[in-house]
């Protein structure tokens, strides 16, 4: 059926739009779209031109790779085209083109999955084993001399072992030139400090320290490099290939690391469609886990002879695919910058978006730090903007989609008052946070008492934020210490609390009064004063008027204290208005005591010091809040995630599969009940 005159002119507009893109992604490393967004514009182009041939015309953008080279530059062709990849997003997708596949090989097939890093194509000569040129990919056919920046890339090796030689005339060795995350951040910080504008992203941080005239910047950008692939192989008269190069994929890539090439060490042999499709989905969980971005998974058939048979297309080979993970990334409009106020009286800008659906979840607001990020990431209400959210992280506004010729509103200021209490804002010396100094402030006072309410801290159960927040609207809450002076006549009314809500409210609250020193401290949320600090100080001196009586000096030298935090409890109890709250506490029958150990009984030894230990599921004898609390007891740390930093995982009755899912992945050792005495008394790990 030929195209309709809507399915024409779509094809036509279609067309512009992914020219334009590509140019903007491709040669001036500054897109104006989220990946996601781009694709979703190639496909649909792709899929018009597959229904009706008619439409496609010479050189259309769905049908070529990269952008031309830039002239900057001067030119390299590439003696074997550097080829693109055709993306599928779904499992299901992922299954038809095995499938495709299978069905022209009925002998079987197996695959390798790689990491699709998210950097720049890079195409590396090498002359009779030493490094001569690197080329960008461009367009596919020609690419851009880079060979000066490439040279600085300390991963890439300059010359090839003598051992494995001959070598061949020319070896052209392809794969990705990346920016770790952790030079991405650095990177950005020293932007932030001079005052620029911060880079979007590590790939395009990449790409455009590549295209740097002076080589010396390039260098300064830590930047590396993974092998994946060979272009063009030319022994010398008489020297056949290596064994190696003849028949596998992941034999080459076995020979390009015994080479001294970095090559991803998660490449795995795959032997079956399950066997991609669960490679694919581990590590779209684990993405995060890696010191570098990855954007999905390539996948490959590993006989040689096989991905010659099936061959390619215009622009792409139809042995390999790329898995896209779900977008991380997409532009929205900031209608606004607003400003929270926290418990501290830390005023913290965040963005207000138009809703956009990016990382898993339907986004409306982000994160943007403080003043100088604003300043930095030059981001207006009205900007389109990119949103980045990645996994449980809190969402963030990456920075502006700027177009050429379009006028921006006016930049964005950090208000001089608060905008609950209308009291000053002040940015204190030497910081990048600005304050609200009303220690009346009713959005302090929201979440201050939230905070004392919380698991890590008092755990009333059944006192969240909102909760507080209608108490402090009725004039029921000024400060934490009014909650030990609630009665049932006191709730009695309130919206939403019957009966057995206000004696289970109650009832939670009257446990509370038993609750050692150490968790008071963490709940006066005392700036710099955290969990670790709190236990120390409270194990150190025992009683709250042992702390307000000590000097500086006698609190930072307690071990896991120090003057910063030292001089901010210090001042804390100063206060006249926190030194009520203390007395008040106290006169409603809190004890504001640290129990010691009994008579007779020695001090419990420090053998968790500095290590995280996760607790999850129920031991025998022990609340989860007990667990924790011997925990922190022997110097240790008890957070509610697992990180690669965690030290164990002790695992009780009913625990939640995915700490345990997570710590298998990461490598964290799994305790169980039995071996947790041991862990506790000695600190040590039981035997594998």
């Amino acid at each position: 059926m030929a195209a309709t005159p809507s399915e024409e002119a779509r094809a036509a507009v279609l067309r512009r739009e992914v020219a334009y893109h590509n140019d903007r992604y491709y040669r001036h490393d500054d897109p104006e779209i989220a990946d996601a967004e781009y694709d979703a514009l190639a496909r649909e182009l792709r899929d018009l031109e597959e229904r009706h041939p008619e439409l496609a015309v010479a050189n259309s953008p769905a049908a070529t790779v990269g952008a031309a080279p830039l002239t900057q530059f001067t030119t390299v062709v590439h003696r074997v085209p550097m080829m693109s990849l055709d993306n599928v997003f779904s499992a299901d997708e992922l299954r038809a083109w095995a499938e495709r596949v299978e069905k022209q090989v009925p002998e079987g097939v197996s695959y390798v999955g790689e990491l699709k890093v998210d950097g720049l194509a890079m195409s590396l000569t090498y002359r009779n084993g030493r490094f001569g040129q690197a080329a960008t990919r461009g367009d596919g056919t020609s690419g851009e001399d880079v060979t000066a920046n490439v040279a600085t890339i300390a991963a890439i090796p300059h010359e090839l072992p003598a051992a494995m030689g001959p070598w061949p005339e020319l070896l052209e060795v392809r794969g990705e030139v990346y920016m770790p995350t952790a030079a991405f951040e650095e990177l950005n910080e020293r932007q932030a400090a001079a005052g620029e504008r911060l880079f979007v992203n590590p790939r395009n941080s990449a790409a455009g320290s590549l295209r740097q005239k002076d080589p010396a910047i390039t260098a300064s950008r830590a930047l590396s490099f993974w092998a994946y692939q060979l272009g063009e192989v030319v022994m010398p008269p008489g020297v056949g290939e290596p064994d190696a190069l003849r028949h596998s994929h992941h034999g080459t890539l076995d020979w390009l690391a015994h080479a001294g090439f970095p090559v991803s060490p998660d490449r795995r042999n795959l032997a079956s469609v399950d066997d991609v499709v669960a490679f694919c989905a581990h590590w779209q969980d684990a993405r995060h886990e890696l010191g570098y971005e990855i954007d999905g998974v390539v996948v490959k058939v590993d006989d040689l002879g096989v991905q010659q048979r099936l061959g390619s297309t215009s622009r792409a080979p139809r042995w390999a695919i790329a898995y896209k993970f779900p977008p991380e990334e997409r532009s929205t409009r900031l209608l606004d910058i607003e400003v929270s106020i926290g418990r501290t009286g830390k005023a913290t800008p965040f963005a207000v978006l138009e809703p956009v659906f990016v990382g898993g979840s339907t986004v409306g607001l982000a994160t943007l730090h403080n003043e100088d990020q604003v300043r930095a990431k030059d981001v207006r209400p009205g900007d389109l903007v990119m949103v980045r959210k990645a996994g449980d992280v809190i969402p963030e506004v990456v920075g502006p989609v700027k177009k050429a010729g379009v006028k921006r509103p006016e930049a964005w200021r950090f208000p001089s008052t608060c905008p609950v209490c209308s009291g000053p804002l002040v940015r204190l010396e030497g910081e990048s946070d600005t304050f609200c100094t009303n220690l009346d402030c009713g959005g302090q006072r929201v979440q201050r008492i939230a905070h004392f309410a919380s698991r890590s801290a008092m755990d009333i159960e059944g006192l969240g934020e909102q909760r507080v927040e209608l108490f402090v609207d009725l004039g029921l809450l000024v400060d934490v210490a009014d909650l030990y002076a609630f009665t049932p006549a006191t709730l009695k009314g309130v919206e939403g609390f019957g009966p057995q809500s206000i004696a289970n409210l109650l009832a939670a609250i009257e446990a509370s009064r038993s609750r050692p020193l150490s968790r008071i401290l963490i709940g006066l949320g005392i700036r710099h004063l955290g969990q670790v600090g709190s236990v120390a100080l409270a194990r150190a001196f025992g009683t709250v008027e042992a702390i307000m009586a000590a000097g500086e000096d006698e609190l930072a030298a307690v071990e896991g204290v120090g003057p910063v935090i030292a001089s901010s409890v210090s001042r804390w109890f100063a206060s006249p208005l926190n030194l009520g709250v203390i007395g008040r506490l106290r006169d409603r029958g809190l004890v504001l005591v640290e129990p010691g150990p009994a008579d007779g009984d020695e001090a419990v030894p420090p053998t968790l010091a500095g290590r995280s230990v996760v607790v999850t599921g129920t031991l025998p004898g022990l609340t989860r809040e007990e667990a924790e609390a011997v925990i922190l007891a022997r110097g240790g740390k008890s957070p509610g995630t697992v990180s690669a930093k965690t030290y164990a995982l002790v695992v009780g009755e009913a625990p939640g599969a995915s700490k345990i899912d997570k710590a298998e992945r990461l490598g964290v050792p799994v305790v169980t009940a039995d071996g947790f005495e041991r862990l506790l008394a000695t600190g040590a790990l039981p035997d594998n």
